[in-house]
């Protein structure tokens, strides 16, 4: 292989540089921007997508954040592969907070200030038990709630992010392809013997 490294990395080596980037957070995001507004579709398409691969990350569904951000796609008219590369956002760097956010605007939404009626959630019985219905009504349902208004709202400012950005980009792109058009014209016209 060509790229190959000489001393094999251990996996403690990518687990790191999967969590943490060797080249930067900043770097990642860069690329997955550019992957993004480098998509060929409509601005309305790619921003869709990535506005419901967005939505989907605030959903507590783990495992199907894909599946649900493509069916979102599909019904709003929206590329799939930018809802995939839209649920980036949900990482294990912005999980916590997500779960956090979601879960007690949930609970406010759907209880009030001051629910008294939440007992402390044994979560590690009820997993081994594998019951769902402990797990549904005090945790599951809040994240829920609270997921698809905070995920909507990010969505819509994805959304719109993504479609003025789709649309800057592809307008700078033409402009710099018609500068070079212009600039191999003129050269092959200074180069024709004759002209001058």
């Amino acid at each position: 292989m060509l790229f190959r490294r000489r001393k094999p990395e251990d996996s403690w080596g990518r687990i790191r540089t999967w969590l943490w980037p060797r080249r930067s957070v900043w770097r990642s995001t860069q690329y997955f921007v550019k992957r993004v507004l480098r998509i060929t579709a409509t601005p309305h398409a790619i921003a869709a997508g990535a506005a419901a691969g967005v939505l989907a990350s605030f959903t507590p569904y783990l495992g199907f954040h894909f599946l649900i951000a493509a069916a979102l796609a599909i019904c709003l008219r929206g590329n799939v592969v930018a809802s995939a590369l839209g649920t980036m956002v949900g990482n294990p760097i912005t999980f916590p907070f997500i779960f956090a956010g979601t879960l007690e605007l949930g609970r406010f939404l759907l209880y009030g200030r001051h629910p008294e009626s939440f007992a402390p959630l044994n979560l590690a019985s009820t997993l081994r038990h594998l019951d769902f219905s402990h797990i549904w009504e005090p945790l599951l349902w809040p994240m829920t709630v609270g997921g698809l208004v905070l995920g909507s709202l990010a969505g819509v400012a994805v959304y719109l992010l993504t479609r003025w950005g789709t649309v800057m980009f592809r307008e700078e792109r033409r402009k710099r392809l018609a500068e070079r058009a212009k600039r191999r014209a003129q050269a092959a016209m200074a180069a024709q013997p004759g002209t001058a």
